[in-house]
């Protein structure tokens, strides 16, 4: 989209998140279907690949999604803020482990105070936020989101709230043998794409690592000791990235090359971290980048065929323009492994990724079943 739009764009999807597509709480949680044995609960961290509807509680955010075509086939066809036509990868793994969807944690708070109206149920909880990056820093100036160490900070309120709840010992109980989900990084590497570049890609990717390292190990001094850190995927190959290409619309190979070099600092850090934790810690890394790679190189044993366009969008590859309530929308949503030109999956590909991290090619050194059970 060219340049000239954009604040226009800002002031719709603004307008359009005021209007209230989203008058039930999404917390209608079909009856779990995981084949796992369950844990206590998950509690979700990250950006809008993961958001489930926090972003629909930040007065001035313009990175959501309570608008149609999202969430048409969502229970009652209702957009939730979920980036997705339905389910999206933390409900996915939430219904893997046999659990309820999570709620966002902001639909747990007062708008204007953000003290608890309703408790946190203790199967979980989600703090992601579209548009949130590992940086304080991220995307902020675009748009309101809830940053990493905000959500961090929301999960030690919801931990003191456990507390309380069951009593210190019990909770700590609760806590450590629950899920960690953290899935984070697209929106610092996409804001490294559109800047300057004061640093060097190995720079700034082992800054990421580095800074995400910190508030993992926030999160395990509340005594978190399972987590599930998702790389970050072929940020490259989006609707947005391949409309780019106008000649064969390939992949953009230079983006997917920092996307990697995220993965390979992630995947030391997360080592590290272990080792001076003195494995107290046990988490599962789930190779997205792999994973995605493999789907799109041969998506036909999965159930996709087109693998290239957005479900939902408008022009080339649906990739010109984002998806509102005047986008096209694809007839089959379970053909399509993207939904929208910004590379969110849709349920069928959420879905599809999820069922893989019991794979120990894309999952180490625990496959998520053997997470839940160390």
């Amino acid at each position: 989209m060219a340049t000239n739009n954009k604040p226009f764009l800002a002031i719709f999807l603004l307008f359009l998140g005021f209007l209230r597509f989203d008058l039930f709480s999404g917390q209608e949680a079909q009856a779990p279907t995981g084949s796992l044995t369950s844990p206590p609960g998950i509690y979700v961290f990250g950006d809008s690949l993961v958001d489930t509807g926090n972003n629909n509680h930040l007065l001035f955010s313009i990175a959501r999604a309570n608008y149609p075509h999202n969430g048409v086939d969502f229970p009652y066809e209702k957009p939730t803020g979920r980036y997705c036509n339905g389910k999206n990868s933390a409900d996915a793994i939430a219904e893997k482990l046999g659990l309820p969807l999570p709620p966002p944690y902001l639909s747990l708070r007062s708008l204007l105070t953000r003290e608890m109206i309703i408790p946190a149920p203790l199967t979980g909880v989600n703090f992601a936020s579209g548009a949130a990056g590992i940086f304080n820093s991220t995307f902020q100036s675009l748009c309101q989101a809830i940053t990493f160490s905000d959500q961090v900070n929301d999960w030690i309120t919801i931990k003191e709230e456990l507390d309380d709840e069951l009593g210190p010992s019990p909770a700590q109980m609760h806590i450590s043998k629950s899920i960690f989900g953290v899935t984070i990084g697209v929106n610092d590497l996409s804001d490294y794409i559109s800047s300057s570049k004061e640093t060097t890609p190995q720079q700034y990717t082992q800054s990421m690592a580095d800074t995400l390292k910190v508030q993992l190990k926030r999160i395990y001094d509340t005594g978190a000791r399972k987590f599930l850190v998702t790389g970050v995927p072929l940020i490259g190959c989006t609707p947005r990235s391949r409309e780019k290409n106008t000649t064969v619309y390939a992949c953009n190979e230079e983006d997917n090359m920092l996307a990697s070099l995220f993965n390979k600092a992630l995947v030391k850090m997360l080592q590290q971290l272990k080792e001076e934790t003195k494995n107290s810690m046990a988490y599962t890394y789930f190779d997205s980048y792999k994973a995605v790679h493999d789907i799109l190189s041969n998506p036909a044993p999965y159930g996709f065929t087109d693998v290239t366009s957005a479900c939902c969008g408008f022009g080339k590859l649906n990739a010109e323009v984002p998806c509102l309530p005047f986008s096209e929308l694809c007839p089959d949503r379970t053909k399509y492994f993207f939904w929208d030109l910004f590379g969110h999956p849709t349920e069928a590909a959420a879905k599809a990724t999820a069922d893989m991290t019991d794979d120990s090619q894309y999952s180490s050194p625990l496959t998520l079943s053997q997470l839940v059970s160390s």
